[in-house]
């Protein structure tokens, strides 16, 4: 386990060394947590700060790495996934999970922090803005990230509330030089949060307005509006509704001609599919928890 552990520390630092983003797979884990409290962030960000022994050990390399909170099914039963050498071992049916992004990890404090997207019948979201300190949760994960190296001449970051948090912790990750473009489409003012920036990164709050989440193109004409300057290498990372993704991974690949290598385009969640899940391929997915 030392060994692998290793391994996986030293191709991140390999890749944030290097010219091209990697996903870069971490060994998973199972772990209880203790909800240590929650607060609003803005109108539409609820941030659960989970900590305890249980949070001992827990590791963050990546801005987009994400942890399922597991839930008892409709009959009550907490079925849990069992470790498998550096993997879990799920029991089938697949338990009740919903997926957030690592916000934050304090090892010496042993906080964790998720920022939850609230909206109305959610179950994770209803759980979150009503359990008490003191309640504890499973936790599997993260099962790994895409790490970014700080050589690109500049990073193009776009989403709307289910890609915030992940966002905003890129955006505190980026080296103080970068430079770039960020979009973040959100209902209105309200839901607009403070995020820490380079100088040289542009933020642009995109207001949807009275239009459903997931139904608008104001995040894909914001985007659109991007021009690279010749010779530059962009890193293009974007998630939220997997729709309104669709037509943005045509314009990257095609129109910026960026290199699969060089961009990171997620569908965190799907209109009228619960728990969307994009890609099977980790063991873990990405879905979010809209």
């Amino acid at each position: 386990m030392t060994m692998a552990r290793e391994r996986h520390l030293e191709r991140i630092a390999e890749v944030r060394a290097g010219t091209s983003s990697e996903r870069v797979p971490y060994p998973i884990h199972i772990r209880e947590c203790e909800v240590l409290g929650a607060r609003m962030l803005g109108s539409a960000l609820l941030r659960l700060t989970l900590g305890g022994d249980g949070a001992a050990g827990f590791e963050s390399h990546a801005p987009c790495e994400h942890v399922k909170l597991i839930f008892p099914d409709e009959h009550g039963e907490l079925r849990l996934p069992e470790p498998d050498g550096l993997k879990l071992r799920w029991p089938r049916p697949m338990p009740v999970s919903r997926e957030y992004t690592v916000r934050r990890y304090d090892p010496d404090a042993r906080e964790i922090d998720l920022d939850i997207a609230l909206h109305a019948g959610g179950l994770a979201a209803d759980w979150a803005t009503t359990v008490a300190p003191g309640a504890r949760v499973h936790v599997a994960g993260p099962p790994g990230g895409v790490v970014v190296p700080d050589s690109y001449d500049s990073y193009l970051l776009g989403g709307d509330i289910t890609a915030l948090p992940a966002i905003a912790r890129r955006l505190e990750e980026l080296p103080a030089t970068a430079a770039g473009w960020t979009f973040v489409e959100v209902a209105d003012g309200s839901e607009e949060i403070e995020l820490v920036a380079p100088e040289g990164v542009a933020v642009r709050w995109l207001h949807r307005g009275t239009a459903a989440p997931g139904t608008s193109d104001i995040l894909e004409r914001a985007v659109r509006t991007v021009q690279v300057p010749r010779g530059e290498r962009v890193f293009v990372w974007l998630a939220g509704e997997a729709g309104v993704l669709k037509p943005l991974r045509r314009w990257v690949r095609d129109e910026l001609g960026i290199p699969h290598e060089d961009c990171d385009i997620t569908g965190y969640w799907k209109r009228g599919v619960t728990n969307f899940d994009e890609d099977h391929n980790d063991g873990e997915g990405h879905g979010h928890g809209h």
